[in-house]
């Protein structure tokens, strides 16, 4: 206990000195150690990285997550060591309300067909731009904030250690200055040996009480400036290596990027399909008359029953004989005598093939 006290009074006592040299500083009134030029320019560096990664990171994050309640509610999850519920994109919301549209008016009419082509590309989009949030928290949020978090976090404490230890070597200064001032007004005291002798040995023994406090002040000195010169080097370490700091987050941009295009690219695919779906349905008519048509097989070339579907899974296809598919496509089925009863042949953009039935939904 009484060392705890010790302690906590020591630590008072450098606390409070350290207090005294910053507030001197501030008003003109110490001398303070002129930084190193190089370790300035260092901290210049990491300060404005440390700025610019905070505001792309939430930049990023407001890209990825626009609704400001949701990214608050995956703020919370995080700091509970939980994982957020998986939300649907608002295009995988529009989407299914096309396509239970399409199914309420009718998927045989030429406005049901396209509500369910629609639907199922903004499902499909939606699902892309998911991934793509994924995959860009992971290639680009994460590393910036582990930066932040970590990184920066110890260059934070050391540049704050490094301060201390240049505060207690200005005390340092400055408490020497003052013994060795004091020590030459002792030494220049005049000699009373003749008229009063008892004063002459006081100001001899002050003098030497005062050599001493000088002595004292300069191994104190040279103990804090050994430490701040210790202090500096670790603390020049660390801000020499945000430059593999920036290399680590060039890489993260590269990553990002190519994420970025892939899911442009993709959302490009899917709606040059949709336009191109789209305009068969136009080009095959519209209500009674497209049905009509259908019904009696002419002009499109579709066989008498043949039914639209919705394909539950991307399907490869295994030779020419098949039809490729992907998740959420509308396609024409139909049988020919004699196929087995686990294949249908479909129809999608003038081609043609077999599909596996457990791949489709029947939807007319």
């Amino acid at each position: 206990m009484d060392f705890n006290m010790k302690k906590l009074a020591s630590g008072a006592g450098v606390f409070f000195t350290r207090a005294v040299q910053f507030t001197e500083e501030r008003l003109g009134q110490a001398e303070r150690t002129e930084p190193d030029a190089d370790l300035e320019r260092l901290a210049g560096r990491a300060d404005v990285t440390r700025l610019w990664t905070e505001r792309i990171c939430r930049q990023t994050e407001i890209l990825l997550r626009p609704n400001p309640g949701v990214r608050m509610e995956e703020f919370l999850y995080e700091k509970l060591d939980r994982t957020a519920p998986q939300r649907p994109a608002s295009g995988q919301l529009l989407g299914r309300h096309m396509e239970d549209a399409a199914r309420s008016l009718g998927p045989e009419l030429a406005y049901g067909r396209s509500l369910l082509l629609v639907g199922g590309c903004e499902q499909r989009l939606g699902r892309a731009e998911r991934e793509f949030s994924q995959l860009s928290a992971v290639a680009l949020i994460s590393p910036l904030r582990d930066f932040l978090e970590g990184d920066w976090s110890l260059i934070t404490k050391e540049r704050r250690l490094l301060e201390n230890r240049r505060l207690d070597l200005d005390a340092c200064k400055a408490r020497l200055r003052r013994a060795q001032a004091a020590e030459s007004k002792a030494a220049m005291q005049p000699d009373f040996q003749e008229t009063r002798p008892r004063n002459y040995i006081l100001s001899a023994s002050a003098s030497g009480l005062w050599t001493q406090e000088v002595e004292k002040a300069g191994d104190e000195l040279h103990r804090a400036q050994v430490e701040f010169d210790k202090q500096a080097e670790v603390t020049k370490l660390l801000l020499e290596d945000i430059s593999s700091t920036h290399v680590n987050h060039l890489r993260c941009l590269h990553e990002f990027v190519e994420a970025q295009a892939a899911y442009y690219k993709q959302c490009h695919l899917h709606m040059e399909d949709l336009q191109k779906e789209l305009a068969c349905v136009s080009a095959g008519g519209s209500g009674q008359q497209g049905a009509a048509g259908e019904q009696s097989g002419g002009g499109g070339g579709i066989p008498p029953g043949s039914r639209t579907a919705r394909v539950l899974f991307d399907y490869d296809a295994a030779d020419a004989s098949e039809l490729s598919l992907y998740a959420d496509q509308l396609i024409t089925v139909y049988t020919v005598p004699g196929m087995d009863s686990d294949w249908l042949v479909g129809e999608r953009e003038n081609h043609r093939g077999r599909v596996p039935v457990t791949y489709l939904e029947l939807l007319s």
